[in-house]
């Protein structure tokens, strides 16, 4: 088999539809639009979420809640994720690790236990994370964001 010798499998190819383009090719006169109506005409777009003239599902169901615009969300990284790390963590190397996302505000929680004494920088801590960093000998340094 050489290169000029290949070609697409049977059927997998199909030419283009041209519309509009007389009785015999199917799809004349009216193009596969229909007769009449707001799609028929050209100029025609769909508004996005548009249902015909029906009071849309957005506008049907009830607004609901509030959003803060000044809420921060915060990458949360346990006490038991620190274990497995030596001498200084700070937010790089949480973010190297793949725990925490690189641009956002890290807080440390204390779930899980830590034996190791560890100097953790972080934006923010738990109490209970706090004592547990603590207990094992290490310090807790909070990073002004």
């Amino acid at each position: 088999m050489k290169l000029h010798d290949l070609s697409p499998a049977k059927g997998s190819k199909r030419d283009k539809k041209r519309i509009g383009r007389g009785p015999g090719s199917g799809t004349g006169k009216t193009a596969g639009r229909g007769h009449k109506g707001q799609r028929s005409r050209s100029g025609f777009s769909r508004r996005l979420g548009f249902e015909g003239g029906q009071m849309p599902l957005v506008r049907r169901v009830p607004k609901r809640g509030f959003t803060n615009i000044f809420r921060r969300e915060f990458e949360v990284v346990n006490v038991a994720a620190l274990a497995d790390l030596k001498g200084e963590v700070t937010p790089e190397v949480l973010v190297e690790m793949g725990w925490a996302r690189a641009g956002r505000p890290i807080k440390i929680l204390g779930d899980g236990e830590l034996t190791k004494k560890l100097k953790v920088q972080a934006h923010r801590f738990s109490k209970s994370a706090r004592a547990k960093i603590e207990a094992a000998g290490g310090t807790c340094e909070v990073i002004d964001t």
